[in-house]
């Protein structure tokens, strides 16, 4: 019989609750740095997390064994995402940035899985320590919090394994060391090393330290959190310039971008996930671009809006600037359809990951051929491997279950005052954690997350975890037969 290893999984939710409570000191810097007053919300937050942390870690996960079993890893994938952004909502109200809890929770949910819907009016307005977290959460979330937790576990690196699934469910991420432990240390460098990168592009294009820093992190983790209330309306071109090319690239396969910096190209071109992903671009901006310039914007800016807005999009960042006067009808179907799909797997995007959809799309196409050639055999290959039918099976349901979920959302938001249209692409955004998109206003709902009612936002909040989640283990976890002895 397998006992829960519930002293492991408070050790380990202790821990990372120590790690966020180390985040806070760059804010609380900036915050004595700027004079904004801050300072003494965002230490009381540390405070509370390190108490919280320290009874965690060292009296109920005191002792704790290293076995970790399947239950386990669904447990912590859950209790991280449920533990994390319940304590990163702690600045936010000690600061007085947001008085309720309710909208404290939304925007730490938001920022964690990489949402960026947000419930602040003018992010303009709040402290330069609280705007840095806030962007922080963001960045973390990105790569993920389970990839943390793999970095606690260097001691067991089988363990790691099942979490590393659970983070990547359904994706079939290959791994960039055969040792766990550094396969997730390269990960994490690529990243900072990205977000260093656009940064630095970001402050050449004339902004300042604290927006480049902020912006950038939220660009690589695809989050969507914006430092203005227009969103990028103020920023130059050559800004625009930089995060069209940082969206597009943080939807790629992290894999990939390894590939890319360690000179193996070859590798980019033989992706065929990578493939599709630069054709689908290529083809939604040149759509959107038709559209527009039909509907009369001059072609300079038809060109310029619709490569940010589909790498936008694609990448499920969520970024938005001011949209031409008139919003053809071909450019709402291209975005919803963009925002349901998102980008490939094992990047920090969200939506279906087109690995799924292109797994999906071999399968309906061997299936119709066998109707017609009931003695052929055919194999779905990815990249010239074989994949399993386990996991096309998987993917199945997890596209029901995705469809499901955005349908019961959008359902549950009309009983909360939302129309039809507005509350199915609000809950397709929040599940696919594009969170803020213009295709909503365009609709003329002139969209304010800070207006809804409370039963509507924890709707959301619902949506973007189990987006994040990527809905298996959360269902795991609610399921009666979890909580049986086994």
């Amino acid at each position: 019989m397998q006992l829960f290893n519930h002293r492991l999984v408070a050790r380990l939710a202790g821990t990372l609750l120590l790690m966020a409570a180390a985040a806070l000191i760059l804010p609380t810097a900036v915050s004595v740095w700027r004079g904004d007053g801050a300072q003494y919300g965002l230490v009381l937050a540390a405070a509370g997390m390190v108490g919280t942390g320290l009874l965690l870690r060292n009296i109920v996960g005191r002792r704790a064994t290293s076995e970790l079993h399947e239950r386990e890893s669904f447990w912590i994938t859950t209790i991280v995402w449920l533990v994390m952004p319940a304590a990163g909502a702690l600045p936010y109200l000690l600061t007085g940035s947001l008085t309720t809890f309710t909208d404290a929770v939304f925007e730490s949910v938001s920022g964690f899985t990489t949402t960026g819907s947000s419930v602040v009016s003018d992010p303009a307005e709040l402290p330069a320590g609280v705007l840095l977290w806030r962007a922080m959460t963001q960045w973390v979330g990105g790569l993920g919090l389970i990839l943390l937790v793999i970095t606690l576990l260097r001691r067991l690196d089988g363990a790691s394994m099942q979490l590393y699934a659970a983070e990547f469910s359904g994706t079939q991420q290959r791994k960039l060391h055969p040792h766990m432990a550094k396969s997730v240390s390269r990960m994490w460098q690529i990243y900072t090393l990205i977000t260093v990168a656009e940064t630095a592009a970001l402050y050449a294009c004339g902004n300042s330290g604290l927006d480049s820093v902020c912006i950038a992190m939220s660009t690589v983790s695809t989050g969507g959190f914006m430092t203005a209330a227009t969103g990028l309306a103020g920023y130059n071109d050559a800004t625009h310039l930089v995060l069209t090319i940082f969206m597009f690239a943080s939807g790629v396969n992290v894999a990939l971008i390894y590939n890319f910096f360690t000179l193996h190209w070859r590798r980019l071109r033989r992706s065929d996930e990578m493939v599709v992903y630069a054709a689908l671009f290529t083809a939604a901006a040149a759509i959107c671009t038709a559209a527009f310039a039909v509907s009369g914007t001059p072609a300079g800016e038809a060109v310029n809006f619709s490569l940010f807005h589909i790498a936008s999009t694609v990448s499920t960042c969520g970024f938005y600037t001011t949209p031409p006067p008139h919003w053809p009808f071909a450019a709402s179907v291209v975005t919803f359809l963009l925002m349901l799909s998102g980008a490939m797997a094992g990047s920090t995007g969200g939506g279906l990951k087109l690995r799924r959809l292109m797994t999906m799309w071999l399968y309906l196409r061997n299936y119709f051929t066998r109707m017609l050639h009931p003695d052929a055999v055919f194999c779905i290959k990815i990249d010239r491997r074989v994949v399993d039918a386990d996991y096309v099976n998987k993917i199945f349901g997890f596209v029901f279950l995705y469809i499901l979920f955005v349908i019961g959302g959008a359902f549950a938001l009309t009983l909360c005052g939302s129309g039809i249209a507005e509350a199915f692409c609000m809950a397709a955004a929040n599940m696919s954690n594009l969170g803020p998109t213009p295709l909503i206003n365009s609709m003329g709902a002139n969209l304010e997350y800070a207006m809804m009612p409370t039963a509507a936002k924890w709707v959301l909040m619902i949506l973007m975890l189990a987006g994040r989640l990527e809905i298996f283990a959360l269902l795991a976890v609610v399921s009666p037969s979890y909580w049986r002895r086994r």
